[in-house]
């Protein structure tokens, strides 16, 4: 349990470089917790999905600020994930570890295989009502899969606004919204049923996230460019689910 005294170090990093990436970086702070000798279930997955809401609220109150987020899109995609991530967190408490560590890093997988393809759906021009439609039926899926996994969903959330028609910039603003939304509620059921803090490291690794998130969006005006970060992490993201798949499910 010593080497989890490296995770604050570790995570200011991957929230230096997420934070440019418009990403929380639950990903990797799950797994990486696991591997430093954490339970997946009662410490992973809380504190994972802890630094994941600071990461993303911090981007989503300078989005707030600049006016950036589509409330009448965000709202109805944020509503149904805040209702369906505490159904996702009884399933975490019902179901055993090794199908919880497939899905993850399923879901990990392709979210990796969406950062390397580059894809961009096409922008949509849906009607009021039919972006309400997708955000309560997405929101809802969305929704279980952050309170079961810990994971956010913004991969899949940006691209979904996208569709609906938004432009990418506020596509990427009101995602970080709803992320922190389904987040908070996810973190707090997690909390109230089988979560166990240890709360040295959570306060710790909260105040590295929260540092590394905010030098990073200093950082994002353009030092990096965002398509060569992506495809190092896309890459590295595939090699955290094989990895899980292969030491922690078949080898196990």
């Amino acid at each position: 349990m010593i080497s989890l005294y490296l995770a604050p170090p570790i995570f200011f990093i991957i929230a230096f470089v997420f934070s440019m990436l418009g990403m929380g970086g639950s990903q990797l702070y799950i797994p990486i917790l696991y591997w430093m000798g954490m339970d997946f279930k009662t410490e992973a997955i809380p504190l994972g999905m802890l630094l994941n809401v600071v990461n993303s609220g911090s981007a989503a109150i300078t989005y707030w600020r600049k006016k950036l987020i589509n409330w009448k899109v965000a709202i109805p995609f944020a509503a149904t994930m805040i209702l369906f991530a505490p159904l996702g967190v009884w399933l975490n408490v019902q179901l055993p570890v090794k199908p919880l560590l497939v899905f993850f890093a399923l879901f990990t997988a392709a979210a990796a295989i969406l950062m390397l393809s580059g894809w961009k759906p096409k922008r949509g021009d849906m009607t009021p009502r039919g972006r309400v439609i997708l955000g309560l039926s997405a929101g809802s899926g969305l929704g279980t899969v952050a309170g079961l996994i810990g994971r956010g969903g913004g991969s899949f959330i940006v691209p979904l606004l996208y569709i609906a028609g938004l432009e990418a910039k506020f596509a990427a603003a009101s995602s970080a919204f709803v992320v922190t939304c389904s987040g908070i509620s996810s973190f707090i059921s997690h909390l109230a049923t089988a979560a166990e803090p240890q709360w040295l490291i959570w306060i710790s690794t909260v105040l590295a996230v929260l540092i590394g998130s905010q030098l990073g969006s200093w950082m994002m005006a353009g030092r990096m460019k965002s398509r060569a970060v992506k495809q190092v992490f896309g890459w590295v993201l595939l090699g955290v689910a094989a990895l899980i798949i292969i030491k922690d499910v078949i080898l196990k």
